[in-house]
């Protein structure tokens, strides 16, 4: 039954991918905010610390950012040291099973003076009072979230890539093909 129900989940990312999309007026706005910071931080835990650290990819590829993902869990061992005003965290914080300790690593980046920009599930009514910017994605299954969280992560660095100038087409020093010899 459960494989069913993924199954039928799965047959619904089309409809989640457009439903995220319509952020995109919004995360543009938000990337003018941040088109001249020099670092960000990604955290994300369980499926979407590799989120964190697609999201971090993204950003350095085609913005020239510094970026760092990370294992929301493991903030306390060494990035915790970095966060200040001048260091904007971003959070995927899908309402899941691992929420709750989410909630903690926000409230420690906030009481640090870090700047918090968090996707969560759409209807989640903790961290939007928390967060300094909010990107709410539809609810997914726990193991899909990283497809929907991804997009908002991408557009993201695509909008302050492109406040910054950067060509987004041909980012500098990457190839567009794998090459063996």
């Amino acid at each position: 039954d459960a494989l069913r129900s993924t199954a039928q989940s799965i047959c619904k990312i089309p409809s989640l991918i457009k439903q995220t999309l319509k952020l995109n007026d919004k995360i543009e706005q938000l990337s003018r905010t941040y088109t001249y910071v020099h670092n960000f931080l990604y955290l994300g835990r369980g499926y979407n610390y590799p989120t964190a650290l697609e999201g971090a990819l993204k950003l350095k590829e085609i913005s020239y950012i510094h970026a760092e993902g990370y294992p929301a869990a493991e903030m306390k061992h060494g990035p915790i040291a970095l966060i200040d005003k001048e260091l904007p965290t971003v959070f995927i914080a899908p309402k899941d099973e691992l929420h709750e300790k989410v909630v903690s690593n926000i409230q420690q980046v906030k009481a640090r003076g870090g700047s918090v920009i968090a996707i969560v599930t759409a209807g989640d009514e903790i961290i939007p009072s928390m967060a300094d910017h909010v990107l709410e994605i539809p609810s997914s299954p726990e193991c899909l979230s990283p497809i929907i969280a991804s997009i908002p992560l991408q557009l993201l660095a695509y909008h302050i890539a492109v406040m910054k100038g950067c060509d987004v087409d041909m980012p500098r020093n990457l190839a567009k093909s794998v090459t063996v010899e």
